[in-house]
């Protein structure tokens, strides 16, 4: 089968018999409010400049940003399977345009947190629904839809920190989120109308009961879930604070222009967009573990040869080579899900995501007091040494 002919039937299993009528405006709508998450890095020299912010606050910040992404995804996974997830993902959009425009008008620092953990909470709400809604729309294909899911993410990601880099660069910082507020506002619509408003649970069974719950706590404990929470722990600790600095990095110490920093940044996301279909189809074809193996061994090179890097070209070499870690959300969150039943896979996921979200939302501000007594190289070093941990755990997790 020739490469376009297994692209052709790829898509015509994600598009055919209505399914793309869920997966476009899913994808779009993520495509969005991770794009949106990403602007903050790279506007962040400019809010240390107008803030009065050290390397270590600034880090604190985007800590606020994905401490209130994590801690909202386990009330929005109990809300996803006693509601609908059109209800929970509009929710989300609308929650985060609102507090961006309160981000963009803050007169002082508390202010500027506070509508910061505002943004994360809102951005908490569509995760989950997400994941639940495809596997429901896609029980054979969850690898690849939430592949194609996720790569929209990243064009997102791709497109929206260059962006706000010149807006910044223009105009001001408060332009680089502004332009995020209409289109979150229309993509909150758009799901609005286009998604189905049925939930697929019975509100008897997705009440908080004393039954309910030690349902939950027995399947939680189970050997398989809980190596993929460790492991889960890790990779986001990596990525979220490979991902707050890494503008800051290339601008301060590789001489890069913000400009051009924010340019590779958006591409180390570009790079995603062809990774995570590849790494959702690799999981549906070749079983967890060979596939997150293969996406995290990049990195680890990439993360150790960084220090050692200077010039435009050899830096776009190693973001192409950290970048395969982007796949690694492909894999894990489509195993984490098929693990759950259907009864309580919201919940389920939101307890996974909020337990390891939460605590990988230190990476950041511990980053940062890293950085701020000089040791920016050796952070990135270290962060290499955890992400061949990871890879040592996942050769002895259970399942294929």
């Amino acid at each position: 089968m020739s490469l376009i002919t297994s692209i052709r039937a790829e898509a015509a299993s994600l598009l055919g018999e209505g399914k793309g009528k869920v997966l476009g405006p899913v994808a779009v709508g993520w495509g969005l409010l991770v794009g949106t998450r990403m602007v903050y890095p790279v506007v962040l020299p400019s809010l240390q400049e107008m803030f009065g912010l050290s390397l270590s606050t600034a880090g604190l910040l985007v800590t606020v940003l994905w401490l209130g992404s994590a801690v909202g995804q386990l009330p929005s996974g109990v809300l996803t399977d006693r509601y609908t997830e059109r209800r929970m993902m509009v929710t989300g959009t609308v929650t985060v345009a609102t507090a961006l425009s309160l981000v963009v008008v803050a007169p002082t620092p508390i202010l500027l947190y506070c509508a910061t953990a505002l943004v994360g909470v809102g951005l908490s709400l569509y995760p989950i629904a997400r994941i639940t809604i495809l596997t429901e729309t896609y029980p054979d294909r969850l690898g690849s839809a939430l592949g194609v899911t996720m790569a929209t993410g990243d064009l997102g990601q791709t497109v929206f920190p260059p962006l706000a880099g010149v807006l910044t660069a223009v105009l001001a910082w408060q332009f680089g989120f502004g332009v995020m507020i209409p289109l979150l506002l229309t993509v909150g619509l758009t799901l609005w109308v286009t998604l189905p408003d049925t939930s697929t649970n019975d509100t008897d069974e997705t009440d908080l009961s004393v039954e309910r719950l030690r349902y939950i706590l027995s399947e939680l404990r189970s050997p398989a879930l809980v190596f993929m929470t460790v492991v889960l722990f890790l990779f986001i600790f990596v990525w979220q604070t490979f991902s707050a600095f890494y503008p800051t990095y290339l601008a301060d110490e590789k001489g890069l222009s913000d400009t051009m920093a924010s340019a590779l940044f958006g591409l180390f996301f570009g790079f995603g967009v062809v990774v995570k279909p590849l790494a959702g189809s690799a999981y549906d074809r070749i079983g967890m573990r060979r596939s997150l193996v293969a996406v995290l061994v990049g990195p680890v090179a990439g993360l150790v040869l960084l220090p050692f890097v200077d010039g435009i070209w050899p830096l776009v070499g190693i973001t192409a080579l950290v970048s395969s870690m982007l796949g690694t959300g492909a894999i894990t969150q489509s195993y984490l899900s098929e693990l759950f039943a259907d009864d309580m896979r919201g919940t389920g996921l939101g307890v996974v995501r909020t337990t390891a979200a939460t605590l990988g939302a230190s990476g950041p501000v511990l980053f940062g007091i890293v950085a701020d007594r000089g040791y920016f190289d050796e952070g990135y070093l270290a962060l290499a040494g955890v992400m061949a941990v990871i890879i040592l755990l996942t050769l002895r997790m259970p399942g294929r």
